[in-house]
Protein backbone atom coordinates (compact mmCIF):
# COMPACT_ATOMS: atom_id res chain seq x y z
CA UNK A 1 0.00 0.00 0.00
CA UNK A 2 0.99 3.77 -0.78
CA UNK A 3 -0.63 7.05 0.75
CA UNK A 4 -1.78 9.57 -1.37
CA UNK A 5 -2.71 13.45 -0.44
CA UNK A 6 -6.10 12.29 -0.22
CA UNK A 7 -5.88 10.00 2.39
CA UNK A 8 -5.54 13.31 4.91
CA UNK A 9 -8.98 13.72 4.01
CA UNK A 10 -11.72 11.67 6.28
CA UNK A 11 -14.04 10.18 2.67
CA UNK A 12 -12.36 6.66 2.92
CA UNK A 13 -15.31 3.95 2.29
CA UNK A 14 -13.02 0.75 2.84
CA UNK A 15 -10.25 -0.07 5.25
CA UNK A 16 -7.88 1.06 1.97
CA UNK A 17 -5.57 3.74 1.21
CA UNK A 18 -7.54 5.95 -1.49
CA UNK A 19 -5.31 5.03 -3.81
CA UNK A 20 -7.14 1.21 -4.11
CA UNK A 21 -10.78 0.86 -4.69
CA UNK A 22 -13.12 -1.50 -2.56
CA UNK A 23 -13.05 -3.77 -5.56
CA UNK A 24 -10.17 -5.66 -7.41
CA UNK A 25 -12.23 -5.83 -11.19
CA UNK A 26 -9.46 -4.34 -13.61
CA UNK A 27 -12.86 -2.75 -14.96
CA UNK A 28 -13.58 -0.07 -12.53
CA UNK A 29 -13.36 3.51 -13.77
CA UNK A 30 -14.43 6.55 -12.47
CA UNK A 31 -14.85 9.57 -15.44
CA UNK A 32 -16.35 12.82 -16.19
CA UNK A 33 -18.26 13.56 -19.35
CA UNK A 34 -19.82 17.18 -20.73
CA UNK A 35 -20.99 18.30 -24.00
CA UNK A 36 -21.78 21.39 -25.35
CA UNK A 37 -23.66 23.29 -27.75
CA UNK A 38 -25.78 26.05 -28.74
CA UNK A 39 -29.29 24.11 -29.78
CA UNK A 40 -28.38 24.30 -33.54
CA UNK A 41 -26.10 22.52 -36.02
CA UNK A 42 -23.53 24.94 -35.82
CA UNK A 43 -21.11 23.35 -33.18
CA UNK A 44 -21.04 20.19 -30.76
CA UNK A 45 -18.51 19.50 -28.17
CA UNK A 46 -17.45 16.38 -26.45
CA UNK A 47 -15.46 16.01 -23.44
CA UNK A 48 -14.47 13.28 -21.25
CA UNK A 49 -12.06 12.14 -18.99
CA UNK A 50 -11.03 9.31 -16.70
CA UNK A 51 -9.37 7.36 -13.92
CA UNK A 52 -8.85 3.66 -13.96
CA UNK A 53 -7.21 2.94 -10.48
CA UNK A 54 -6.81 -0.92 -10.80
CA UNK A 55 -5.06 -0.38 -14.60
CA UNK A 56 -3.21 2.49 -13.00
CA UNK A 57 -4.32 4.93 -16.57
CA UNK A 58 -6.00 8.83 -16.82
CA UNK A 59 -7.08 9.56 -20.43
CA UNK A 60 -8.94 12.41 -21.45
CA UNK A 61 -10.57 13.47 -24.77
CA UNK A 62 -12.26 15.98 -26.64
CA UNK A 63 -14.17 15.60 -29.74
CA UNK A 64 -15.43 18.11 -31.48
CA UNK A 65 -17.91 18.37 -34.61
CA UNK A 66 -17.79 21.73 -36.64
CA UNK A 67 -18.77 22.21 -39.80
CA UNK A 68 -17.75 19.36 -42.32
CA UNK A 69 -15.04 18.58 -39.76
CA UNK A 70 -14.92 15.56 -36.78
CA UNK A 71 -12.05 16.51 -35.05
CA UNK A 72 -10.60 14.70 -31.58
CA UNK A 73 -7.61 15.42 -28.88
CA UNK A 74 -6.84 12.79 -26.76
CA UNK A 75 -4.24 12.15 -23.50
CA UNK A 76 -3.21 9.54 -21.53
CA UNK A 77 -0.41 9.20 -18.70
CA UNK A 78 0.20 6.91 -15.72
CA UNK A 79 -2.15 7.60 -13.05
CA UNK A 80 0.03 7.94 -10.26
CA UNK A 81 -0.53 8.76 -6.39
CA UNK A 82 -2.43 11.48 -6.65
CA UNK A 83 -5.79 11.40 -7.74
CA UNK A 84 -6.81 14.52 -6.95
CA UNK A 85 -4.69 15.40 -10.12
CA UNK A 86 -6.77 16.00 -13.07
CA UNK A 87 -3.81 17.27 -15.66
CA UNK A 88 -3.37 14.55 -18.11
CA UNK A 89 -0.87 16.28 -20.79
CA UNK A 90 -3.19 19.80 -21.97
CA UNK A 91 -6.49 18.60 -19.98
CA UNK A 92 -7.52 19.41 -16.86
CA UNK A 93 -11.04 19.28 -14.80
CA UNK A 94 -11.62 21.78 -11.97
CA UNK A 95 -14.01 21.54 -9.71
CA UNK A 96 -15.17 24.83 -8.40
CA UNK A 97 -18.34 24.24 -6.33
CA UNK A 98 -19.29 20.61 -6.29
CA UNK A 99 -22.21 19.38 -8.23
CA UNK A 100 -23.03 22.92 -9.53
CA UNK A 101 -19.59 24.67 -11.04
CA UNK A 102 -16.59 23.02 -12.82
CA UNK A 103 -14.11 24.51 -15.26
CA UNK A 104 -12.51 22.36 -18.03
CA UNK A 105 -9.43 22.97 -20.13
CA UNK A 106 -7.84 22.11 -22.95
CA UNK A 107 -4.69 24.39 -23.55
CA UNK A 108 -3.51 24.90 -26.54
CA UNK A 109 -1.55 22.39 -28.33
CA UNK A 110 -0.39 21.40 -32.41
CA UNK A 111 -3.76 19.48 -32.91
CA UNK A 112 -5.80 22.53 -33.72
CA UNK A 113 -8.64 22.53 -31.11
CA UNK A 114 -8.23 24.15 -27.43
CA UNK A 115 -10.85 25.65 -24.85
CA UNK A 116 -11.19 26.82 -21.78
CA UNK A 117 -14.84 26.61 -20.34
CA UNK A 118 -16.81 26.93 -17.23
CA UNK A 119 -20.10 24.56 -16.17
CA UNK A 120 -22.96 25.76 -13.87
CA UNK A 121 -25.78 23.37 -13.69
CA UNK A 122 -29.49 24.53 -13.83
CA UNK A 123 -30.96 22.02 -12.36
CA UNK A 124 -29.54 19.91 -9.11
CA UNK A 125 -27.50 17.41 -9.74
CA UNK A 126 -29.96 13.80 -10.05
CA UNK A 127 -28.73 10.45 -9.47
CA UNK A 128 -29.84 8.27 -11.84
CA UNK A 129 -30.85 4.32 -11.11
CA UNK A 130 -27.83 1.85 -10.79
CA UNK A 131 -26.43 0.01 -14.06
CA UNK A 132 -26.42 -3.47 -13.31
CA UNK A 133 -25.91 -5.77 -16.56
CA UNK A 134 -24.56 -9.67 -15.50
CA UNK A 135 -23.82 -11.72 -19.19
CA UNK A 136 -22.55 -15.41 -19.05
CA UNK A 137 -21.87 -14.95 -14.95
CA UNK A 138 -19.63 -12.42 -15.47
CA UNK A 139 -20.56 -8.63 -14.37
CA UNK A 140 -20.09 -6.18 -17.60
CA UNK A 141 -21.79 -2.99 -16.07
CA UNK A 142 -22.16 -2.19 -12.23
CA UNK A 143 -22.49 1.34 -12.38
CA UNK A 144 -23.79 4.24 -11.06
CA UNK A 145 -24.08 8.25 -12.37
CA UNK A 146 -25.65 11.65 -11.84
CA UNK A 147 -26.61 13.76 -14.43
CA UNK A 148 -27.07 17.05 -14.81
CA UNK A 149 -28.13 20.30 -17.38
CA UNK A 150 -26.21 23.30 -17.84
CA UNK A 151 -24.89 26.42 -19.47
CA UNK A 152 -21.49 27.16 -20.19
CA UNK A 153 -19.21 30.31 -20.52
CA UNK A 154 -15.55 30.84 -21.75
CA UNK A 155 -14.38 29.91 -25.42
CA UNK A 156 -13.43 27.57 -27.95
CA UNK A 157 -10.66 27.73 -30.35
CA UNK A 158 -10.14 25.65 -33.94
CA UNK A 159 -7.12 26.01 -35.72
CA UNK A 160 -7.61 30.03 -36.14
CA UNK A 161 -11.24 30.45 -35.27
CA UNK A 162 -12.04 31.75 -31.32
CA UNK A 163 -15.65 31.24 -30.59
CA UNK A 164 -16.53 33.04 -27.80
CA UNK A 165 -18.93 31.27 -25.40
CA UNK A 166 -21.57 32.80 -23.26
CA UNK A 167 -24.53 31.27 -21.08
CA UNK A 168 -27.83 32.88 -23.39
CA UNK A 169 -26.51 30.62 -26.06
CA UNK A 170 -24.43 27.84 -24.82
CA UNK A 171 -25.83 25.00 -23.28
CA UNK A 172 -25.48 21.35 -22.34
CA UNK A 173 -25.63 18.52 -20.33
CA UNK A 174 -22.78 16.48 -18.03
CA UNK A 175 -22.51 13.51 -16.16
CA UNK A 176 -20.47 11.82 -13.48
CA UNK A 177 -20.40 8.02 -13.42
CA UNK A 178 -18.28 5.36 -11.56
CA UNK A 179 -18.08 1.37 -11.48
CA UNK A 180 -17.34 -1.41 -13.20
CA UNK A 181 -17.30 -1.04 -17.14
CA UNK A 182 -15.47 -2.68 -19.83
CA UNK A 183 -12.16 -0.67 -20.33
CA UNK A 184 -8.50 -1.31 -21.30
CA UNK A 185 -7.05 -3.47 -23.19
CA UNK A 186 -8.67 -6.59 -24.64
CA UNK A 187 -8.98 -9.81 -22.26
CA UNK A 188 -9.35 -13.27 -23.70
CA UNK A 189 -13.53 -13.40 -24.47
CA UNK A 190 -13.72 -17.02 -23.38
CA UNK A 191 -17.65 -17.65 -22.95
CA UNK A 192 -18.54 -13.61 -23.48
CA UNK A 193 -17.88 -14.77 -27.23
CA UNK A 194 -21.84 -16.08 -27.03
CA UNK A 195 -22.99 -12.71 -26.23
CA UNK A 196 -25.73 -11.66 -28.65
CA UNK A 197 -23.77 -8.01 -29.18
CA UNK A 198 -26.83 -5.86 -28.55
CA UNK A 199 -27.11 -2.63 -27.16
CA UNK A 200 -30.37 -0.99 -27.77
CA UNK A 201 -29.96 2.43 -26.34
CA UNK A 202 -30.92 5.87 -25.21
CA UNK A 203 -30.17 8.57 -23.27
CA UNK A 204 -31.99 12.14 -23.44
CA UNK A 205 -31.37 14.93 -20.71
CA UNK A 206 -33.41 17.48 -22.20
CA UNK A 207 -32.90 20.98 -20.69
CA UNK A 208 -36.23 23.68 -21.00
CA UNK A 209 -36.56 26.94 -19.38
CA UNK A 210 -37.43 26.03 -15.48
CA UNK A 211 -37.24 22.00 -15.58
CA UNK A 212 -35.28 19.38 -17.35
CA UNK A 213 -36.43 15.70 -17.99
CA UNK A 214 -34.41 12.79 -17.98
CA UNK A 215 -34.54 9.85 -19.98
CA UNK A 216 -32.87 6.78 -20.33
CA UNK A 217 -33.89 2.94 -22.23
CA UNK A 218 -31.97 0.54 -22.51
CA UNK A 219 -33.22 -2.81 -23.97
CA UNK A 220 -31.98 -6.82 -24.60
CA UNK A 221 -31.99 -8.75 -27.98
CA UNK A 222 -35.50 -10.03 -26.73
CA UNK A 223 -36.35 -6.25 -26.05
CA UNK A 224 -36.75 -6.82 -22.47
CA UNK A 225 -35.30 -3.49 -20.07
CA UNK A 226 -32.24 -4.04 -18.82
CA UNK A 227 -32.47 -0.38 -17.27
CA UNK A 228 -35.18 3.20 -17.70
CA UNK A 229 -34.98 6.45 -16.23
CA UNK A 230 -37.72 8.86 -16.42
CA UNK A 231 -38.24 11.87 -14.33
CA UNK A 232 -38.54 16.31 -14.47
CA UNK A 233 -36.11 17.61 -12.28
CA UNK A 234 -36.73 21.33 -11.57
CA UNK A 235 -34.58 24.21 -11.24
CA UNK A 236 -36.08 25.39 -8.34
CA UNK A 237 -35.19 22.45 -6.59
CA UNK A 238 -38.31 21.16 -6.28
CA UNK A 239 -38.99 17.21 -5.86
CA UNK A 240 -38.40 15.25 -9.00
CA UNK A 241 -41.38 13.95 -10.43
CA UNK A 242 -41.62 9.98 -11.63
CA UNK A 243 -42.48 10.17 -15.14
CA UNK A 244 -43.63 6.46 -15.44
CA UNK A 245 -42.29 3.97 -17.98
CA UNK A 246 -40.87 5.72 -21.14
CA UNK A 247 -41.64 4.35 -24.30
CA UNK A 248 -39.24 4.96 -27.28
CA UNK A 249 -40.10 5.29 -30.91
CA UNK A 250 -37.49 6.38 -33.37
CA UNK A 251 -37.83 6.63 -36.65
CA UNK A 252 -35.05 5.41 -38.88
CA UNK A 253 -33.29 6.52 -42.41
CA UNK A 254 -34.48 4.13 -44.73
CA UNK A 255 -31.81 1.04 -45.21
CA UNK A 256 -29.77 2.52 -41.76
CA UNK A 257 -30.47 3.03 -37.61
CA UNK A 258 -29.64 6.80 -38.04
CA UNK A 259 -32.40 8.23 -36.38
CA UNK A 260 -34.13 11.21 -38.02
CA UNK A 261 -36.93 11.70 -35.97
CA UNK A 262 -38.33 9.98 -32.66
CA UNK A 263 -41.00 10.28 -30.32
CA UNK A 264 -40.77 9.32 -26.60
CA UNK A 265 -44.35 8.67 -24.52
CA UNK A 266 -43.97 9.63 -20.78
CA UNK A 267 -47.36 8.37 -18.47
CA UNK A 268 -47.08 10.02 -15.04
CA UNK A 269 -48.80 7.62 -12.78
CA UNK A 270 -51.72 9.56 -12.02
CA UNK A 271 -51.53 12.02 -14.27
CA UNK A 272 -51.72 13.03 -18.44
CA UNK A 273 -49.74 11.11 -21.05
CA UNK A 274 -47.69 13.22 -22.89
CA UNK A 275 -45.73 13.05 -25.91
CA UNK A 276 -42.33 14.40 -26.69
CA UNK A 277 -40.87 15.01 -29.80
CA UNK A 278 -37.20 14.36 -30.56
CA UNK A 279 -35.40 15.73 -33.46
CA UNK A 280 -31.57 15.11 -33.93
CA UNK A 281 -29.71 18.27 -34.85
CA UNK A 282 -26.16 17.65 -34.97
CA UNK A 283 -25.12 14.08 -35.19
CA UNK A 284 -21.30 13.31 -33.71
CA UNK A 285 -20.29 9.98 -33.69
CA UNK A 286 -18.62 9.47 -30.03
CA UNK A 287 -17.06 6.52 -30.56
CA UNK A 288 -14.86 8.02 -33.42
CA UNK A 289 -11.24 8.64 -32.23
CA UNK A 290 -12.24 9.06 -28.72
CA UNK A 291 -11.50 5.72 -26.79
CA UNK A 292 -14.62 4.10 -26.55
CA UNK A 293 -13.29 1.03 -28.38
CA UNK A 294 -13.36 1.36 -32.11
CA UNK A 295 -9.55 1.69 -32.16
CA UNK A 296 -7.31 -1.37 -31.29
CA UNK A 297 -4.63 1.23 -30.34
CA UNK A 298 -6.64 3.63 -28.12
CA UNK A 299 -9.24 2.51 -25.86
CA UNK A 300 -10.29 3.92 -22.23
CA UNK A 301 -8.17 2.72 -20.31
CA UNK A 302 -5.39 1.27 -21.86
CA UNK A 303 -1.78 1.79 -21.15
CA UNK A 304 0.43 4.01 -23.57
CA UNK A 305 3.64 4.53 -21.30
CA UNK A 306 4.14 6.66 -18.91
CA UNK A 307 2.87 10.02 -20.28
CA UNK A 308 1.62 12.20 -20.90
CA UNK A 309 0.97 10.98 -24.31
CA UNK A 310 -1.49 13.48 -26.64
CA UNK A 311 -2.69 12.86 -29.85
CA UNK A 312 -4.99 14.17 -32.25
CA UNK A 313 -7.43 12.58 -35.28
CA UNK A 314 -9.33 14.44 -37.67
CA UNK A 315 -11.84 13.18 -40.10
CA UNK A 316 -14.03 15.13 -42.68
CA UNK A 317 -17.38 14.81 -43.73
CA UNK A 318 -18.72 14.03 -45.96
CA UNK A 319 -15.78 12.34 -47.45
CA UNK A 320 -15.07 9.73 -44.30
CA UNK A 321 -18.53 9.15 -43.35
CA UNK A 322 -17.70 5.56 -44.00
CA UNK A 323 -15.86 5.56 -40.49
CA UNK A 324 -18.68 7.08 -38.58
CA UNK A 325 -19.92 4.25 -36.64
CA UNK A 326 -21.38 3.77 -33.38
CA UNK A 327 -22.66 5.16 -30.93
CA UNK A 328 -24.04 8.87 -32.26
CA UNK A 329 -24.30 11.65 -29.03
CA UNK A 330 -26.39 14.99 -31.52
CA UNK A 331 -27.76 17.90 -30.32
CA UNK A 332 -31.51 17.43 -29.95
CA UNK A 333 -34.55 19.13 -30.06
CA UNK A 334 -37.40 18.60 -27.67
CA UNK A 335 -41.06 19.75 -28.18
CA UNK A 336 -43.80 19.04 -25.79
CA UNK A 337 -46.95 20.62 -25.10
CA UNK A 338 -45.86 24.01 -26.76
CA UNK A 339 -42.34 23.79 -24.99
CA UNK A 340 -39.30 23.16 -26.89
CA UNK A 341 -35.98 22.76 -25.38
CA UNK A 342 -32.71 21.17 -26.45
CA UNK A 343 -30.17 18.44 -24.57
CA UNK A 344 -28.44 15.81 -25.67
CA UNK A 345 -30.25 12.80 -27.64
CA UNK A 346 -27.69 9.95 -27.46
CA UNK A 347 -28.78 6.80 -29.14
CA UNK A 348 -26.97 3.31 -30.59
CA UNK A 349 -29.00 0.40 -32.22
CA UNK A 350 -26.68 -2.40 -32.35
CA UNK A 351 -27.58 -5.85 -33.30
CA UNK A 352 -30.68 -7.87 -32.79
CA UNK A 353 -33.85 -6.25 -31.43
CA UNK A 354 -37.54 -7.36 -31.68
CA UNK A 355 -38.53 -3.49 -33.33
CA UNK A 356 -36.00 -4.43 -36.15
CA UNK A 357 -37.55 -8.20 -36.90
CA UNK A 358 -38.80 -8.91 -40.82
Amino acid sequence: MALSPLDDYPIHQAAQVMRHVATSDRNFYDRYYFNCHAGTDELMLLVGAGQYPNLGVTDAFACVRYGNLHRVVRASRELGADRMNTEIGPFQVKVIEGLKRLQIILEPNEHGLSFDLTWEGTIPATLEPRHFVRWQERVIFDSIRLAQTGLWSGHIRIDDVDIPVTPDRWQGARDRSWGIRPVGEPEPPGIQTKNAGTFYWLYAPMRFDDHAILCIVQEDEKGRRVLEEATRVWSDGREEEYLGRPEYHPVYAPGTRDVVEATITFSPPGGKAFDVRCTPVLPVHLMVGTGYGLEPDWKHGMYQGPGPVVQGVTYTLPDDAAKMWGMVDAVGRFEYDGLVGHGLFEYWALGPHPSFAE
